[in-house]
This record gives structure tokens, sequence and C-alpha cells, in this order.
């Protein structure tokens, strides 16, 4: 009987000192929605995770083309973009993966940043996806 019930505080114990699921999962990444537009059907995801000191995007997106599409963080949202913030690697094929040095993940979850995808080079005034990247 002492067996078990000593069990029993050694679970609840660790329990009480686990971090919670969203505050782990907050501490590692981000997983943003990007919403196709302009009739492109480009939608899908870009994850955000922290790698020491450098901020990684992934970009992943269905229907992607095989010209490369420029991507950006932007401030603002995908409603009302702003400037660009940070250059990401053009996306090819609906993918796309950038390491930002020196960027971390709590920076870019401050509020007001969007992730954005062109056209093309030649037609960056067409977006094709775009993601708001929520307050933390």
């Amino acid at each position: 009987m002492r067996t078990s019930v000593a069990f029993a505080l050694a679970a609840l114990f660790t329990l009480a000192l686990a971090p919670s699921g969203s505050a782990n999962a907050a501490a590692q990444g981000a997983q943003i929605t990007m919403q196709a537009q302009n009739g492109s059907s480009e939608d899908g995801t870009a994850t955000l995770s922290q790698n020491g000191d450098s901020l990684v995007v992934t970009i992943s997106l269905k229907n992607g083309t095989a010209a490369p599409q420029p991507a950006h963080i932007h401030t603002g949202s995908c409603a009302k973009l702003g400037g660009v913030q940070y250059p990401l690697t053009n996306v090819v094929n609906g993918n796309s993966t950038t390491t930002l040095k020196g960027v971390s993940l709590a920076s870019v979850q401050s509020g007001g940043f969007a992730i954005n995808v062109h056209k093309s080079a030649s037609d960056l005034a067409t977006y094709v996806s775009c993601g708001d990247i929520p307050k933390m």
C-alpha cells in the first residue's frame, strides 16, 4: 500500500512540475495557416521554429509553381500589409526554408506580422498566399 501511495505522489509531483502543452509548444515553434489569395489555390502552412539564435521559417503550399515566388515576413496583417521586415527564400514547387540569423520567434510573435508569398518576381503586386503570425 505504501508503495502505491508513494508512486501516486511521485506521479502527481512530476505532472505538477511539467510545462503545460501550450507553453511548451510556444517555446518550440508556431504553425501559421497560409490562405490562398487571388484564385491561386496555394494554401498550406508556414512553420516557425527557434534554432539557437536563428528563426527557421518553412513554407509548404499546395499547388505551388515551378517558377520562384518571392516570400517575405511583412509588418501588418494579410488584410493590410506593411513593409518587408524579413525577406525569405523564394517558394519553388510550394516549398521554401529560410534561416533568419539573430531573429527570435518571440520577436515575430509580438503582433503585427504576416507571411506573404507573391506570384513571381515580375508580378510582386499579385499575392498568392498569406498568413498572419498570431500574437504569442
